[in-house]
């Protein structure tokens, strides 16, 4: 996750530029296209992240008990009663 954390500070640094006002509009645009490309990056790392923690959450703990198939199932209790 050292890479996350690396690009998540890059990201920050670029917003921090574009608000300079000292920043003309091809370096700001530039920043931005790198800023773009960074959080596309980040957004893909998270839906990955996501996708394991929903597998670990709905391992079964013995080979009898079935995967719950929702993250809180005990929020959506309505469902079994229709």
């Amino acid at each position: 996750m050292k890479g996350f954390e690396k690009r998540l500070k890059r990201l920050e640094e670029l917003s921090e530029k574009i608000h300079d006002e000292e920043v003309d509009l091809d370096e700001a645009m530039a920043f931005f296209e790198e800023g773009i490309k960074l959080a596309r990056a980040l957004e893909t790392d998270l839906a990955k992240v996501e996708r394991k923690i929903e597998i670990l959450v709905n391992q079964a703990d013995s080979e009898e008990e079935k995967p719950v198939l929702e993250l809180f199932p005990e929020l959506d209790s309505g469902k079994d009663q229709e």
